[in-house]
């Protein structure tokens, strides 16, 4: 709708100056028809163009929104697939880690308990 608002503005700015441009000019009646004439034939052609631009436009925009639509819900579905294989791949890892990580536990609390036992051997 914008756009519809700002090709009208446009045109009519266009032609109304055009006509400002030759009325004010001195020219002879048979030059300002002549003018007028080929600036009508010269505003309607690029009227033509910034019609044709703006169709274009709105085409690529169109195609652009259908795209996403179709793609954005397949490229989430391959984000939680990869998600899930990432997962999957892991866990094994995530599992003995944590194994280890008690395991180190384990041994930093025998090793807590035996350093007061050898400060009292050392004294």
């Amino acid at each position: 709708m914008k756009t519809k608002t700002f090709l009208l503005g446009a045109a009519v700015g266009l032609v109304s100056g055009a006509v400002v441009a030759l009325t004010a000019a001195p020219q002879s009646g048979a030059q300002l028809r002549q003018n007028l004439a080929r600036n009508t034939n010269g505003a309607k052609s690029e009227l033509f163009a910034v019609k044709s631009e703006a169709d274009q436009v709105r085409h690529a925009i169109s195609a652009l929104t259908n795209e996403a639509k179709n793609n954005i819900p397949q490229i989430i579905n391959e984000l939680k697939e990869s998600f899930t294989h990432f997962k999957q791949d892991i866990e094994p890892n995530a599992a003995h880690l944590k194994q280890e990580i008690e395991n180190l536990q384990k041994s930093i609390e025998e090793i807590e308990k035996n350093i007061p036992k050898s400060e009292k051997t050392a004294d």
